[in-house]
């Protein structure tokens, strides 16, 4: 919205400010670490009054957490998703489609996840909404995000609409629009046709139930998912920028830079809740707060073109989801498990971890995995 006052920059110069990408990045990162700050003590304190008891605690996890973590409210998303709203509204181009299409998805998800956890705070009960109405939600609205997505390409690329490609038969067909990119490969993409809808809708669906399985500890995830808003920041912005992704010999998608102004309002809105977030936690994420904010990566990477670029940097998000499946699939198999707990940060906690060494880790593993994601931007 903000970006409108560029128009008046012949009257006054500093306005032209408005037009640079990387200044509404900046502006909208403060400006959403002011909103979590401004609105996080007032929202938990109405949060633990409306819910009384708090999160369930699970009867089967560790002990402490039954000691420690028992009543402290959930729903602290919110703090994330309203400062992350304003920030966006106020500093991003609201013309952008990609900008409404990862919205979508981030508050589509956080819808879900709100009904999830109002269930479960209603219930008391650790189970919530039913897995197969969840992943039905999800799904659908994967599905639209990713037809915006390709349409918002199509409308952009000058040599289809010179053709005069109908939309539907991109729909089919695509070329590099329905493409997936392969990364340490210079300019070569698989082509998925049709089938890509399908492909996004399990990177979008996966990102965001990733997240969901490593909301566990006291600041275990937001700070992954700060250092992975942050690496595809940066990949939004040398994506949608011609002479950088051309340097770099990376697909070029017009308009996609501007998502860096929405993961800059991430990192302002993350920082803020972390603040309360931290060990000992005074208010939990929630589902909430991770399927909207796994979801948003999800859409970023496919809207980028980076979508296994994303299993890179999300590394440690990929590993909490399949120690669940992996345990899962074995027990079902075998009667036995393969941890002693999943997902695989409570396996370490019944091993003996004290929570603050395995969260720290796991942030420390986490970088890792986004410098490994980042150095395939210019190994190829």
């Amino acid at each position: 919205m903000l970006q409108l006052l560029s128009q008046f920059s012949h009257e006054f110069q500093p306005f032209n400010l408005f037009t640079y990408i990387t200044f509404r990045t900046f502006g909208a990162m403060v400006t959403s670490l002011f909103i979590a700050f401004l609105i996080g003590k007032p929202l938990i304190d109405w949060l633990r009054v409306k819910q009384g008891k708090g999160q369930p605690i699970r009867e089967d996890g560790p002990q402490t957490h039954l000691l420690t973590k028992k009543g402290t409210p959930t729903m602290g998303g919110f703090i994330i998703l309203i400062s992350l709203a304003i920030s966006t509204l106020l500093w991003a181009d609201l013309t952008n489609p990609y900008v409404w299409a990862v919205a979508l998805v981030t508050f589509g998800f956080g819808a879900i996840g709100f009904i999830d956890d109002f269930a479960k705070v209603t219930k008391q009960k650790a189970d919530g909404l039913s897995g197969r109405i969840r992943l039905a939600g999800e799904f659908v609205i994967a599905l639209i995000a990713a037809i915006i997505m390709v349409w918002a390409q199509w409308a952009t690329d000058p040599d289809l609409r010179a053709v005069g490609a109908p939309f539907f038969d991109v729909l089919r067909h695509g070329g590099d629009i329905t493409s997936v990119a392969v990364p340490f490969v210079k300019s070569f993409m698989i082509p998925l046709g049709a089938f890509f809808f399908v492909f996004a809708m399990l990177v979008i669906v996966g990102a965001g139930n990733a997240v969901n399985f490593t909301d566990g500890l006291d600041g275990l995830a937001i700070v992954p998912v700060m250092i992975a808003g942050a690496s595809f920041g940066f990949i939004a912005y040398l994506v949608g920028h011609v002479k950088f992704a051309d340097y770099l010999q990376i697909h070029h998608v017009r308009g996609v830079a501007e998502l860096s102004v929405m993961l800059g309002a991430l990192l302002g809105s993350a920082l803020g809740f972390l603040w309360y977030n931290a060990p000992p936690a005074r208010v939990f994420m929630g589902d909430t707060g991770s399927l909207a904010l796994g979801g948003m990566l999800g859409a970023v990477a496919v809207a980028t073109k980076h979508e296994i670029v994303l299993a890179i940097i999300g590394g440690l998000f990929v590993a909490e989801a399949l120690s669940v499946i992996i345990q899962v699939l074995w027990f079902k198999a075998t009667g036995k498990r393969v941890f002693l707990m999943a997902p695989i940060h409570h396996h370490f906690e019944k091993l003996g971890w004290a929570e603050p060494t395995i969260v720290i880790r796991f942030w420390i593993v986490s970088t890792i995995f986004a410098l490994m994601g980042l150095a395939t931007l210019k190994l190829r």
